[in-house]
């Protein structure tokens, strides 16, 4: 225990800016690192190791044991290799979200007007297939394709590349059919295919969510969120309830009117950005306007 305060006193001592900006470095490290981690239980695998390693620390450090410090020296080195297995699908996300920055081909395809006013009218069927859906309480699965590329889902589906309408996704997910079983995912304003299997998730959102009623769709719904900056719609068969998954997270308890403001947030960022623009500036010529008479 002295040995320990000595040391502590002896870095206090030399304590300067470089320190606080070396700390501030490290506190920032690791809270990126948390959330990253957040809602999947590999944070709950983190907070064992790190109680393990205080554990250990604070035994070594306060009690004289030369058997068990020499196992843990000899031990840790293998950490290094140990850690990257253990967290190899947290660490493979967080490196499919850094590749997506630079990927900016969703945002050249929305911006020529043709191309917006597909998608507006893509995610109007869309919307519309979904609200007769959820009043019929069928099961349906929608992922839509934004930058990440999603060819090895659509080929172990069956492939369609068609148009998309609401009378398409509405016989496709009719209970009993064929290809009701499975996702639909759209790519440039297209049924490319359904019954697709996606994969499921493997993070606590779902567990910590309120509502019993979420099964393998959902599940399926948020796993491809997570792999993926795809924009999964989900309509629950028990509830009739729609939902949209997106980066690992659940919009919950959508209508009409909302689900379809909330895909245009998503699919079509430059287009939504242009009516408010539009709208403000009609409100100022409306009050200049009003302004004027007045005088």
């Amino acid at each position: 225990m002295q040995e320990l305060i000595s040391n502590f006193l002896f870095i206090l001592e030399r304590f300067d800016w470089m320190s606080v900006i070396d700390i501030a470095l490290v506190t920032i490290f690791f809270a990126i690192l948390l959330y990253m981690l957040r809602d999947t239980e590999a944070l709950t695998l983190l907070r064992g190791v790190f109680l393990v390693v205080i554990l250990i620390t604070l035994v070594t450090s306060l009690v004289n044991l030369p058997a068990f410090s020499w196992l843990v020296n000899t031990i840790a080195p293998a950490m290094i290799f140990v850690i990257p297995v253990i967290f190899a699908p947290e660490i493979r996300r967080a490196l499919e979200r850094v590749g997506r920055i630079s990927n900016m081909d969703f945002l050249t395809r929305r911006s020529n007007p043709k191309s917006r006013e597909r998608t507006e009218s893509a995610l109007q069927e869309i919307t519309k297939a979904a609200v007769r859906l959820s009043e019929r309480r069928h099961g349906a699965l929608i992922v839509i394709r934004r930058n990440d590329f999603l060819t090895q889902y659509y080929k172990n589906g069956v492939y369609l590349d068609a148009d998309i309408t609401a009378e398409l996704l509405l016989q496709i997910f009719y209970p009993n059919t064929p290809l009701h079983d499975g996702a639909v995912i759209v790519e440039d304003n297209r049924v490319k295919a359904a019954a697709c299997v996606m994969p499921l998730s493997a993070s606590g959102v779902l567990n910590s969510l309120p509502e019993r009623s979420m099964g393998l769709r959902h599940r399926a719904g948020l796993g491809i969120s997570e792999v993926s900056d795809a924009v999964a719609l989900v309509v629950s068969e028990e509830t009739g309830s729609i939902s949209i998954a997106y980066q690992g997270r659940f919009i919950r308890r959508l209508d009409g009117e909302r689900l379809l403001n909330t895909l245009r947030a998503f699919l079509l960022p430059e287009e939504q950005s242009t009516r408010k623009s539009g709208k403000t500036k009609e409100k100022k010529t409306a009050d200049e306007k009003q302004g004027g008479s007045a005088k």
